[in-house]
């Protein structure tokens, strides 16, 4: 039977969420968590959690160009650290270097210039962070 994972794109005002399991390996997008100054709504994240019962968890750790960390990958690190205390489960941090970029492009190639202040991409983002991680699993 495959095992779920659910992924957090993390951000200090929306966090991304996808979905995936190890049988099928790709990410499907959910509705984005809304944070206050990268503090999100623990009880939205909870709800999450029981809705999908994931076997662990993935977050996006937004490294600089370099490989160096920078404050958002410090404060990525300590929601995942939160992620692992509050829920118990195993936590994944990955190199989402350009996953952002990379979601954004997709979309102006299929639907074209948006605003996304208003429409986010940090789903489709977490989607692409946990195929990476799914794909590193493969190489192992």
């Amino acid at each position: 039977m495959p095992s779920t994972y659910l992924c957090f794109d993390f951000g200090v005002k929306r966090m991304g969420v996808a979905v995936g399991n190890d049988l099928i390996k790709r990410g499907q997008e959910l509705k984005p968590i809304n944070a206050i100054d990268g503090i999100p709504n623990w009880q939205t994240i909870a709800a999450v959690i029981n809705e999908w019962r994931p076997k662990e968890l993935v977050v996006g750790l937004p490294l600089n160009m370099d490989g160096s960390e920078s404050d958002m990958s410090l404060r990525a690190k300590k929601f995942g650290s939160r992620l692992k205390g509050r829920y118990n489960l195993e936590v994944h941090m990955v190199d989402e270097r350009l996953s952002s970029y990379a979601a954004k492009s997709e979309h102006f190639e299929h639907n074209g210039y948006t605003d996304f202040g208003k429409h986010s991409v940090d789903g489709a983002a977490a989607c692409l962070i946990l195929e990476s991680w799914f794909n590193q699993q493969d190489e192992t």
